[in-house]
């Protein structure tokens, strides 16, 4: 292996902006279930699902 590697040239990663960061949230066990339930109809996670759905919030600008 080299001492150094020189990484002027590289390509950016393109997910660095959409990275994510782990929270706590309580959420209701009726709210999990549902949530669960649509994402094994989708077949993604549930967290994905919250996820998605939080970002459409976002980006409709819902109050």
């Amino acid at each position: 292996m080299r001492e150094e590697y020189d990484f002027t040239n590289a390509r950016k990663n393109p997910y660095t902006k959409e990275l994510k960061h782990q929270v706590t949230v309580k959420i209701s066990p009726s709210v999990t279930e549902c949530f669960k339930d649509q994402a094994a109809k989708a077949g993604i996670s549930y967290q994905t699902l919250i996820n998605l759905y939080l970002a459409d919030c976002v980006k409709n600008k819902r109050e």
